[in-house]
């Protein structure tokens, strides 16, 4: 009968079916030390991390990811909601959510986490709900979406505008100084009947409208209101040519996004009024289609891309179980030819 031919090594189930216990065995350290040689980001000496890494690949075994996740509890995953419902007029490549989402990806890339992007109609979905923390980039009118994502029961950071009664991490720009600035600027061309267009039941829009019209009163000034829902610019069209053929009296414009301003400045041309010398027009967000925009569009600037690299730290922080606040990024008014 012929010899067999045995190895030395330990006896292992099957070909390629080597476990971690397997593996720690032969390494001689621990399940959760084999877990963190293997890993990208695991903390252990660069002589164990080499000798659990030799030994795997000379007897194939890989590292079950998924498995020791769904263990750790613990995805390396960050849910990204987008609140907003992409259309064609207002697509997810503007500005807004780009922006935010380069700065996100940029921070949680160096943390070795990654991105998994949904908007608000995908967001319940087995993925998100496995993640280790979600950041929702918009509150929805009246605070809605954030309301609908508390139910994912995740740690959660939100852009958006912190409001007085809100117990939520929330990253965003000063709306208040951005409104205020606009309502200055006006003052200062000698503009006496302002118009505000947006929809103030979202909290930023809302904080725009309290900052503008708080400042304009210092003045005696008061404000048309038109509570505008989409932000598109065939909205913006359609707000001030309604406002046109009402015989509306007004001076000045301040749209609460570049989008709505453009379509304002382009409803005052079309019926024959000069734009800045018979009504003044200030956006929101400083995009580059407003700056490119014929004539150039005077905006609210907010720095999108700062915001996105604080709301991933923040996410990571609250995943950690560290204490986490909110957060306000300066805005400025940036003065073109509108």
């Amino acid at each position: 009968m012929a010899k067999s031919n045995r190895s030395s090594r330990p006896a292992i189930a099957a070909e390629n079916a080597m476990t971690m216990a397997d593996l720690a065995k032969l390494a001689g350290v621990s399940k959760i030390t084999v877990s963190r040689a293997l890993s990208e980001n695991g903390i252990v000496s660069a002589q164990t991390r080499d000798k659990v890494r030799a030994l795997a690949a000379e007897h194939g075994y890989k590292l079950n990811v998924s498995a020791r996740n769904l263990r750790l509890r613990q995805s390396h995953t960050i849910a990204v909601i987008v609140e907003m419902t992409p259309s064609v007029n207002r697509p997810m490549s503007d500005p807004y959510p780009l922006e935010l989402l380069g700065g996100i990806a940029q921070e949680l890339a160096t943390a070795n986490y990654s991105v998994l992007l949904t908007t608000r109609q995908g967001a319940l979905a087995p993925a998100v709900q496995a993640a280790d923390a979600v950041i929702l980039l918009g509150q929805g009118a009246k605070q809605q979406a954030v309301h609908l994502f508390d139910r994912l029961r995740l740690p959660m950071v939100v852009w958006g505008a912190p409001g007085a009664d809100d117990a939520h991490v929330v990253v965003g720009s000063d709306n208040r100084l951005g409104g205020a600035n606009a309502a200055e600027r006006f003052v200062s061309l000698g503009r006496h009947h302002p118009v505000f267009l947006g929809d103030t039941d979202h909290a930023e829009m809302a904080e725009r409208h309290t900052g503008f019209v708080r400042h304009l009163k210092k003045h005696g000034i008061a404000p048309l209101v038109v509570n505008h829902k989409a932000f598109t610019a065939e909205s913006g069209f359609e707000a001030v040519h309604a406002l046109l053929r009402k015989k509306a009296r007004f001076d000045a414009v301040f749209a609460c996004n570049d989008l709505l301003a453009m379509g304002a400045v382009r409803a005052l041309i079309e019926n024959g009024q000069r734009v800045p010398e018979d009504v003044s027009v200030i956006g929101y967000d400083d995009t580059p289609l407003g700056a490119a925009f014929i004539p150039a569009l005077s905006s609210v600037h907010q720095n999108w891309h700062e915001g996105g690299v604080l709301l991933a730290r923040k996410a990571l922080a609250l995943f950690r179980g560290e204490s986490v606040s909110s957060e306000i990024l300066p805005s400025r008014l940036v003065v073109r030819a509108t």
